[in-house]
Formats: C-alpha cells, structure tokens, sequence
C-alpha cells in the first residue's frame, strides 16, 4: 500500500501535522479510521468543502476508512474560526434540513460500501441531549482557558467581543473525536488549517483520556496566489448544487482560473497523475489555457457527471470560441430594454445593478458596446455579454 501521506504532500494538501512519525507509519501498515467534520450552516456544499472530499478520497483509496462527521450539534453553536462576528444560532428544523441535503451530495464523491466504506454521522445524537455537569467534570477539566485563549480562532475575535456559547465550541469539537475514537476507533481528524487548534485539542483530549494515539493533519486552504479564499464571485460562493451554481457557472469558473494557481487547482481538486499536471503547465503562456480547460472539464465532470460537463465545456466553446453550443437563455419577448433583459437572462440581481454594468461599459449586444440602459433589445435572437467572460444567446419567447 503506497503511503497516502506521501500522496497528499506531493500534491501540496499537508500544512500541519502532529506525531508525524507515528502517523506516518501507522497510515503504512493498518487501515486507519478517521474523520472530516462538515458544518450544516447551508443547504449545499461549496467548493471549499469540496477540497476535503478530494483529500478524503485520496484517503479511501489509500485503504483508509473515512467518518463523516455532519455537525447537527456543533452548528447550533457556531465556529467562530475565520469569523469577525457571531455566526447566526440555527433552528434544529433548518440543520436537521442541511443535514439530509449534505448526505445526498457527499454520496457522490466517496464509497458507502465495503472494508472502509464511508459512514455519516451527527454530532447532534451525542450533544443534544449533554448533561452540562457530567461534561464539564469530564471534558472541561482537561482544558486550560489560558492555552485556549492563545488560539487563532479566538485571538482574532477577542477586540469584538467572544461570547461564552462560542468559547465551548473547542470543547464539543474535541469530545467529537473522543467520542469518534470510542465508537469507530477514529485515530485521525482532518481540516483546513483555520481548524488546527480544534483539530490539536481532540486529539491531545483522546490521549489524556484514553491513554493512548490520536493524530491530527491540517490542509493548505484553498486560496488564490493574492492569498484570497477560492470559490467566491460577484453572485457569491460556487456551489455544488447545480440549482445554486449552474453548471454552465461552475465551468466558467474554473476556466477563468489564473495562470498562477492552475497547478496547484489541478493538484488539489484533480486526479490527474502529478507527470501530465506538470506536462499541461509547463508553458507560462496562451498555452496555459488549454491547463484550464482540462481543470474546468475534470472539476464540472466529478461534480456534475460527464454529460454535463460535455455541455459546458460545449456553451464555453461557442461563447468564446466558436467551436461549440453557446448557452442560450430565453426571456419573454415583452422584455422591453436591455436593463430589463439582463435582470430576465439572469446576469444582474436588481435593475440597479444592471444600470450601472451598462453605464460603466460593461455590457455588448451582438458585440457592440451599449451604454444606455434604457436602449431597446432587439426583437429577434441577439447575443448579450456581460464584461469578457460572460456570454449567452437570448432567445424571445
């Protein structure tokens, strides 16, 4: 069995780990059970949980077994890691509602079945129903509130104010993973690295209690080379839900990659062998768009299915190259200007933000530049573009 730790190094996912020896060789010569925890705070998963899928794939084929811990409790709650205020407390109808909504999708990207088939569980069956008391004896004794308060996730929040309700948040997600080691015999918890302290404190709680090994391993974040967080637009964040990001969306997304992070997206959401990773990007010219291509293609094709991402690839093609199906969008033919035929093709929210696009030169009606927001659409098919990346053939219906 090839070593997974030498796989997800060489593909740049390691960022921290701890008792990396031990690790090391325990993950050689067994089959090591270990856990991701999700956080139910949407309806869909986004592209940065779509990282941890990958790593945890990796891991599967490596042999491994991978828990998927779904934070029913731990979401009514809220982290506040990478936060500057106080996440919004959930309804346990509204998590219980995400929850379902993440089984569906994550079913996609692991196995269920055999030796180490993925299992999925919900921290809410072991924290709802806590007697503080019994916790705080059991749990609470172990952690220093002097240590606690040198972690990031609470440093940063300490000038705004950081309520006691957030402060427990390391001590759920600790007992998580003893309570994951006592049922699954889970020996390893994996993150971003915003998650390192949380990560530290199970493991570390796991050896006090139980006397015995608990690792824990933090990955890269997945962020632009400006060190921006990957999987943001103007619309907001790229989902996995196909009724939340289309597709279509999704291709472009990754299309419009930069030059600089094509690699390091290819390495770390792909599993295309490292050799033609370095073969597509080893020219830093015109020639890097057809690396993008492929890493578009790969990431709509894992997450959508290969006849969808046929189609995307297709509309891109046509949108920008003629070699292809442009996206075509039908509106109602009463559409009278072209504030309200953006806002209709659904490339604007409001007809304020349509009016500034236009006004600020940012929209062309087959390839014309049109600065009047109020100048009437034509009434037959036309193609309308938003900026350099966005263009889609408008039907009248």
């Amino acid at each position: 069995m090839k070593n997974v730790m030498d796989t997800l190094r060489a593909r740049g996912f390691i960022k921290q780990t701890v008792y990396e020896d031990e690790l090391y060789e325990k993950l050689s010569k067994e089959s090591v059970p270990f856990y991701i925890g999700f956080d139910p705070t949407a309806d869909s998963l986004h592209v940065g949980h779509f990282m941890q899928l990958v790593a945890m794939k990796h891991m599967q084929d490596a042999g491994h077994k991978p828990i998927i811990l779904i934070g029913g409790g731990t979401a009514m709650v809220g982290d506040p890691s990478g936060r500057t205020d106080m996440r919004s407390m959930m309804t346990k109808e509204t998590v219980a509602y995400h929850v379902e909504c993440f089984k569906k999708q994550m079913s996609k990207f692991v196995s269920f079945e055999g030796e180490n088939g993925a299992v999925i569980v919900n921290n809410a069956d072991w924290l709802l129903d806590l007697n503080y008391i019994d916790f705080l004896r059991e749990i609470g004794v172990h952690f220093s509130v002097n240590k606690m308060l040198t972690a990031e996730c609470f440093k940063s929040r300490m000038e705004k104010g950081l309520s006691f309700l957030e402060f427990n948040y390391m001590l759920m997600q600790a007992y998580d993973f003893l309570v994951l080691n006592r049922k699954y015999g889970c020996l390893l918890e994996l993150g971003g690295d915003d998650q390192w302290s949380n990560i530290l404190a199970g493991a570390d709680l796991i050896r006090r209690k139980e006397q015995k090994s608990a690792f824990a391993m933090t990955f890269t974040l997945l962020t632009t080379s400006e060190g921006k967080k990957m999987g943001k637009t103007q619309k907001g964040a790229v989902w996995l839900d196909e009724n939340k990001t289309s597709p279509y969306d999704f291709y472009q997304y990754w299309r419009n990659t930069a030059d600089a992070d094509v690699e390091k997206c290819l390495k770390l959401l792909t599993f295309l062998p490292l050799d033609k990773i370095a073969e597509l990007t080893k020219y830093k010219d015109e020639r890097m768009n057809r690396a993008k291509e492929v890493l578009a293609y790969e990431l709509t094709k894992t997450v959508h299915g290969q006849e969808k991402a046929d189609k995307a690839q297709s509309e891109a093609r046509g949108a920008f190259g003629g070699d292809g199906d442009m996206p075509v969008k039908s509106i109602d033919k009463s559409t009278s200007n072209l504030i309200g035929a953006l806002v209709a093709a659904g490339l604007c929210k409001s007809n304020g933000e349509a009016r500034r696009l236009i006004e600020q030169g940012g929209v062309s009606v087959n390839g014309e530049r049109v600065t009047d927001g109020n100048s009437p659409i034509p009434r037959e098919d036309f193609i309308l573009a938003k900026g350099k990346k966005v263009r889609m053939k408008i039907v009248l219906s």
